[in-house]
């Protein structure tokens, strides 16, 4: 069974960080974009690496557009910068001398059709960004009966690989009908969990609660999501709620 999941997650990896990003054509203020994504999607779009700047490329058909993501200036700290949906930002491309705060107030990101960041005056109308998370209320699955659910969709369990994607899935399994832990694409094989997608852990949130069981387990070797934000190992055949992406 290790031998299969492990063919799984090496030879039909897709890209995996949490959610899909929408292009909306429609003029917005930078807050009415957030409040319409929140509304219909889940929050504007965020960056964690270059192959985030692909995914909005996709979204807008092919070439990246000018619009609104969901960059804000930290109200704490003046020269601070951080995502809509929470979390740090751990990848920048800034154009050149942005932020500058130019004529003050500048205090909401927009991406433009190169893909380079500025910062721009919340006021203004742009296009803009939303990512979008799917939660499966309706459905309870093994993990790997998840895997397979999502992959025949063209989807896959999400790797949560930042702060950022972490609170967007919590946001969004918040906002269902579940009251337990969801299924998310973290795996033990052999002596160590990784992703779906095959990346290791970098950044970690698991519970106290279950103490240090999960950093050698027998039987528990499957990720989940708790309501409180916070990973769980649970048995692989256990059937919960779980996130596509």
């Amino acid at each position: 069974m290790e031998r299969t999941i492990l063919f799984v997650i090496l030879y039909i990896a897709v890209e995996g960080e949490v959610g899909k990003h929408v292009y909306i054509r429609q003029s917005q203020k930078w807050t009415e974009a957030q409040a319409y994504c929140r509304r219909h999607h889940t929050d504007l779009s965020f960056l964690n690496s270059q192959s985030d700047m692909e995914k909005l490329r996709k979204a807008a058909g092919g070439q990246i557009s000018d619009g609104w993501i969901g960059l804000q200036r930290d109200p704490n700290n003046s020269s601070g910068w951080k995502w809509s949906g929470g979390g740090h930002i751990t990848y920048q491309n800034w154009a050149d001398k942005q932020p500058d705060n130019h004529g003050g107030n500048q205090n909401s990101g927009f991406i433009r059709s190169d893909g380079k960041w500025f910062d721009r005056f919340e006021g203004d109308s742009y296009h803009f960004y939303c990512v979008h998370v799917t939660v499966e209320e309706k459905k309870k699955l093994s993990w790997e009966d998840a895997l397979s659910h999502c992959r025949e969709k063209q989807t896959d369990l999400p790797s949560l690989l930042s702060e950022t994607n972490q609170l967007l899935a919590h946001t969004e399994i918040q906002r269902k009908n579940i009251t337990e832990r969801v299924w998310i694409g973290l795996r033990f094989l052999r002596d160590r969990w990784l992703w779906v997608n095959g990346d290791p852990l970098e950044y970690e949130a698991w519970s106290k609660q279950g103490g240090q069981d999960h950093q050698c387990p027998i039987w528990k070797r499957c990720g989940a999501l708790t309501k409180d934000g916070l990973w769980e190992n649970w048995d692989c055949q256990d059937k919960l709620n779980f996130i596509c992406i």
